[in-house]
């Protein structure tokens, strides 16, 4: 064999039908193997001699999709806007790949994958249509990073038959305003009623609700401020953190029976730090709280005298549900009090606008959500319907 110059390249059989594509780029040389007849061996070889003319060329990589997994997960698991996730949906990411794509796919060669073997994994998936949904976006974005910096020319998900359907979104229960008062009282004198109540009235997302300071509530002004959010995660446990987007950060309005509840639940962590019954006359403006202190902090540790540690999310959210089935509302969710509240103002007629930058949403994203249909609105849109059929029709 003649030393070969850029451009050159060679064909060796290696079997029956099986060949040895090896050429050169620079001083780099590359060898792929080749399963087909000879005709085709020498369209392929063309073929990647011309992807080094327009600047496509792939360097093949014997790297197995478990390989190239890990290393996206370890990136920060980037997608088109090649920014790093958070550290929940990379712990949801690395779960979903780890318990149903590699142990079907993982073995085999990133650059070999093809829409056939991604089909195969999702026939065999045995678990919930929103959960195989998932598996296809995550998977697919995995694939999409490995295109981006050429370790694959082309996202295999393009030849994949069927992508599995997440189903129609669950946007949960919209309570009407006799339900939501039946609930919100049914949670008096429980430790529960203050969140709930803030959630209810505010549409505060639960952990955003369990990050409230002291220091965010302006008695004055009448208003809440939402800077931060509790997280959640293997590695780091329960942490702060700040919102995703800037329109998370926001200032809401709330009106006085709430603020009263709050400063009852404030009065009572004075008492606690002040060391005196609640009995007692005391000058509670003497006193002062520290300065991270919560509104709702853990209870283990306020009975400590700490003021400053979180409260886990989903034991709020699993104490609620059984006291909201108690109450009449089987298969109810925290998360519904902000549904409930997003979509109470929209029925009351509140701009868009306004609802959204409330709950710290984008207004389409509301709309999409959190526009669900409660008997008022039913009720409301049949008596305009029928006033206007009225002057037609009668």
């Amino acid at each position: 064999m003649t030393k070969r110059s850029y451009g050159d390249g060679g064909i060796d059989q290696r079997g029956e039908n099986s060949f040895r594509l090896r050429y050169r780029i620079g001083k780099q040389r590359y060898s792929v193997t080749f399963q087909g007849t000879l005709a085709e061996a020498r369209t392929e070889l063309r073929r990647l001699l011309r992807t080094v003319d327009t600047k496509e060329h792939i360097a093949p990589d014997r790297g197995t999709l478990a390989d190239w997994t890990q290393r996206w997960i370890e990136a920060g698991a980037p997608g088109q806007k090649r920014q790093a996730v958070g550290d929940v949906t990379l712990e949801k990411y690395a779960r979903l790949l780890r318990v149903h794509v590699l142990p079907v796919l993982g073995s085999l060669k990133l650059q070999e994958l093809d829409g056939a073997d991604i089909d195969r994994l999702y026939r065999g998936l045995q678990c919930a249509p929103r959960t195989a949904h998932q598996i296809h976006s995550t998977l697919n974005a995995c694939l999409a990073s490995a295109v981006r910096v050429k370790k694959l020319a082309v996202n295999p998900m393009q030849t994949v038959a069927t992508i599995p359907s997440g189903g129609e979104s669950d946007h949960g229960i919209a309570l009407d305003d006799e339900q939501l008062r039946i609930l919100v009282r049914g949670f008096k004198g429980s430790a529960l009623f203050p969140i709930v109540s803030v959630a209810a009235f505010t549409g505060m997302r639960r952990n955003e609700v369990l990050a409230l300071r002291w220091s965010d509530l302006d008695i004055q002004n009448k208003t809440l401020r939402i800077e931060r959010s509790i997280e959640s995660t293997l590695k780091h446990g329960l942490r702060f953190k700040g919102p995703k987007t800037e329109r998370g950060k926001r200032s809401i309005a709330i009106d006085d029976d709430l603020i009263a509840l709050l400063a009852s639940v404030r009065d009572c962590h004075l008492r606690l730090k002040a060391g005196v019954p609640d009995n007692a006359q005391v000058d509670l403006s003497l006193i002062r709280l520290p300065e991270k202190a919560l509104m709702f902090p853990s209870p283990p540790a306020l009975a400590d005298g700490n003021f400053e540690a979180p409260r886990h999310g989903v034991t709020i959210s699993r104490d609620f549900a059984r006291v909201a089935a108690k109450l009449g509302f089987p298969g109810l969710r925290f998360h519904d009090l902000r549904g409930t509240h997003g979509t109470s103002l929209l029925d009351r007629g509140v701009p868009v606008h306004t609802v959204a930058a409330r709950l710290g949403h984008d207004p389409a994203t509301l709309l999409r959500s959190y526009a669900k249909r409660t008997r008022k609105a039913d009720t409301s849109v049949a008596s305009i319907i029928g006033s206007i059929s009225k002057s037609i029709l009668g």
